[in-house]
């Protein structure tokens, strides 16, 4: 039977902390990574693959010191490309995972640390030379002073000088003249607002996002705590907590409805209760 690759977003693996997910990889990969966005160029997550999947990925294509999107983008299409050659069925939101964004990446670490628990069976990997297999790839190993992919991306924006010499860079004034009608300066200006409304939409999104995590982590926790996961009916909220699908979610909890309380209710039912 082939390893799951889809997990619901109450699999215990979203509830990881950066300390547990960074010593994950750096105890595997032999790195000294302090953020988990600095896995953000896709290099770490195509070396995780090399240790599952032996010889699959093609370490020499692979750049460790990638730090602009470009460089970034080829590290995923490896990727891509190894897991579609094992038929791991996982969107990769390459354009999101490249700005460096913690939560995205984070997030895309907890994915593959799910997998990865679903392929080793909770079984430590064959021995492995993260250091020696980093040598092969397209620059060599992470290199000390880049500050991981992080301080690439902040430095990428300084490769623009070296093409400042470059004399037709001047006419681009002349063209933003032509341009520069009020018409045009109105039509920049809401697309402008609309950025900024999108910015502002997103960052509620992600809070929002968090605020949730953090109420299904207390309750996760509340079920693990000796005596209370004893109760019959706590067993039952794990159970939702962990179910791979909503359906399944779903199922088990109108199960429960009937076992403690008779029959099924519905959430009109219950929401009535509360007016």
């Amino acid at each position: 039977m082939p390893p799951q690759t889809s997990f619901g977003l109450q699999d215990p693996h979203y509830f990881l902390g950066r300390g547990e997910i960074l010593s994950w990889i750096n105890d595997t990969l032999s790195l000294r990574l302090n953020k988990v966005e600095e896995t953000c160029n896709g290099a770490v997550a195509c070396q995780l693959l090399d240790v599952l999947h032996p010889g699959t990925v093609p370490m020499a294509k692979v750049d460790f010191n990638a730090n602009n999107e470009y460089q970034m983008i080829n590290n995923y299409k490896v990727l891509q490309d190894c897991f579609n050659k094992l038929k791991i069925d996982k969107y990769v939101e390459v354009a999101r995972l490249v700005k460096g964004r913690p939560l995205d990446n984070m997030e895309f670490m907890q994915w593959f640390k799910a997998y990865w628990d679903q392929v080793t069976m909770g079984q430590p990997p064959a021995p492995y030379d993260g250091p020696g297999r980093r040598s092969l790839c397209k620059t060599g190993d992470m290199k000390a002073s880049s500050g991981g992919s992080k301080a690439g991306i902040k430095a990428a924006p300084a490769a623009a000088p070296r093409a400042a010499p470059a004399a037709p860079a001047a006419p681009r004034p002349s063209i933003g003249a032509k341009t520069a009608s009020p018409g045009d300066r109105d039509q920049m200006d809401k697309l402008n607002h609309q950025l900024e409304d999108l910015r502002i939409k997103a960052d509620g999104f992600e809070k929002e996002k968090e605020f949730y995590y953090s109420k299904l982590r207390d309750v996760e926790l509340l079920c693990q705590t000796p005596v209370i996961s004893d109760v019959a009916v706590m067993k039952r909220v794990q159970e939702i907590l962990y179910a791979a699908t909503t359906e399944d979610g779903n199922r088990i909890m109108r199960e429960t409805q009937v076992e403690f309380a008779g029959r099924e209710y519905t959430e009109d039912e219950l929401s009535g209760q509360d007016s």
